[in-house]
């Protein structure tokens, strides 16, 4: 808490700076902030990578060293509220807000606890003013609120929890598997991960609608998605908009020719993949979706499903938009396999036995672990009837996801259960 005591107090005094006429004035404070941040975050997330990285290197060349590392728990919750911090900033440079006066109400912003452990990434020019605006009880927006926070628990524990057992028994022991339980142990992380994450999303923002606030969506069914652009305007939503409007434009976006556009698409994808840990998984993650990213934003193809969903006005996609949605999933399926494995060896070592394994036996299907599409198979069909509208949550699908909260309550507390944290607290 005294780190992000120290964080909010410097960066709402950095706001009156960056607010100045002088724009040397104010350029020197939003560089303060962005030093402060990234300062913040570099040591308590990225130092150890870098010093032991440092030393590896140093090794090879033939000098011994022994760096020096930080024995420190990585502070809850910082990589989203220095964002929360620097989005502030960034804001009133580009004269998008103004300065707040009250210091309670930046704090709130910043510290706004449904957001502080894992987001959404909101921007203060959309939560800011909601802070500064008296709030009345709205029955409606209460309702929404609780069954957003009923389906987030359905996600995390029915779904997200129940995966967690297999995804981390195949991982673990991936040396010793067969082909198909490799890849039903990456569907399976591909749905936990989604399930887990989004349902901390909704939980969060349901909670925030109990209390009058109206957050940003975070996910929007991002695994019927018709190519990797989609996808990533479907996925995380708050953070690849960040990335986007205080990056990737800032660095010149795609107006500046094709070898800076090809050069910002891989920074905006590393960055991004290294924002979430400091690994070579997270960073080779990164790179696999900048590749695939890439030759879309070439050809132009990048913006032709910005506004259209699959099977816009039809119960069952196309032929064609299914090949689309299956080719696109199992793109980032693999892609997952490195977020989760170990190590980058080990998620090399996991593709490799998968594949080969699949060729060498394609008629030796293992079903030992077929059982995780009991939980896969629900949460596809409810979101696909959810797809028009991630908020829009029926009677008849409210039911169904009690009953089965409830059932599934009762299971654990007669049997036992697993208790897993949320994934991307670590993040």
């Amino acid at each position: 808490m005294g780190l992000l005591a120290f964080s909010t107090i410097l960066d709402y005094s950095y706001g009156f700076g960056v607010a100045s006429p002088n724009k040397k004035k104010a350029k020197l404070f939003l560089w303060l902030s962005i030093i402060n941040n990234l300062g913040i975050l570099g040591i308590f997330k990225y130092y150890n990578f870098f010093a032991t990285e440092l030393g590896e290197g140093l090794a090879l060349l033939g000098l011994n060293t022994n760096p020096v590392l930080l024995n420190i728990a990585l502070p809850v919750g910082i990589s989203f509220y220095t964002f929360h911090g620097m989005s502030y900033v960034f804001d009133i440079y580009r004269s998008k807000i103004k300065p707040v006066k009250s210091f309670i109400d930046y704090a709130v912003f910043v510290g706004f606890f449904p957001l502080l452990v894992a987001g959404p990434i909101e921007r203060a020019s959309h939560l800011l003013p909601q802070v500064q605006t008296r709030r009345t009880f709205n029955k409606t927006q209460a309702t929404e609120g609780l069954r957003l926070i009923i389906w987030g628990f359905f996600k995390k524990i029915v779904i997200a929890d129940s995966l967690a057992v297999s995804v981390n028994q195949i991982f673990s022991n991936y040396q010793d598997m067969g082909g198909y339980s490799l890849a039903i142990g990456a569907i399976a992380f591909s749905f936990q991960i989604y399930g887990d994450f989004s349902g901390y999303s909704d939980i969060a923002i349901g909670t925030a609608k109990l209390m009058g606030f109206e957050l940003l969506s975070n996910f929007k069914f991002p695994y019927f998605s018709r190519d990797i652009a989609e996808f990533w305007r479907r996925w995380h939503i708050s953070l690849t908009s960040w990335f986007r409007d205080y990056l990737y434009i800032p660095l010149g976006g795609s107006k500046q020719g094709r070898a800076k556009t090809i050069r910002n698409i891989f920074i905006i994808f590393l960055v991004s993949g290294f924002w979430h840990g400091a690994s070579w998984n997270f960073i080779f993650w990164g790179f696999i979706h900048a590749c695939a990213f890439l030759p879309l934003m070439l050809l132009k193809r990048n913006r032709i499903h910005i506004s259209d969903i699959a099977a816009q006005n039809r119960l069952i996609p196309s032929l064609k938009e299914a090949l689309q949605m299956i080719s696109t999933f199992t793109l980032v399926t693999i892609a997952w396999i490195f977020f989760r494995a170990e190590s980058l060896t080990d998620a090399v070592n996991y593709i490799f036995n998968m594949f080969s394994r699949i060729a060498q036996h394609p008629l030796k299907f293992d079903i030992s672990y077929i059982s995780v599409f009991i939980y896969i198979i629900p949460l596809i069909v409810l979101d696909w009837l959810l797809r028009h509208n991630e908020r829009n949550l029926s009677s008849k699908i409210l039911n169904f996801i009690i009953l089965t909260l409830l059932f599934w309550f009762i299971v654990l507390k007669a049997f036992g259960g697993q208790e897993i944290a949320f994934i991307y607290f670590q993040f």
